[in-house]
């Protein structure tokens, strides 16, 4: 797995989500079960992983709708 986003909104995680879903590009959510560390204040970053192979056009389809990829 390759890392494609890092953030703490938890909302821009669900969005990306839902748009590589809609492209069929597999990926997995890390770093979910660190509320139990930080409390739950969102402090921690999550990051979104995808395949190698589907990596580029996964990045593509988060900028085509203007998500940040800086990480």
């Amino acid at each position: 797995m390759k890392e494609l986003l890092r953030t703490t909104d938890m909302t821009v995680i669900a969005f990306a989500q839902a748009l590589l879903e809609g492209e069929d590009i597999d990926c997995f959510e890390m770093d979910v079960n660190m509320s139990v560390l930080e409390g739950g204040i969102g402090i921690f970053p999550r990051r979104l992983m995808v395949h190698p192979d589907d990596h580029a056009a996964a990045e593509r389809v988060l900028r085509d709708n203007n998500i940040e990829l800086g990480m």
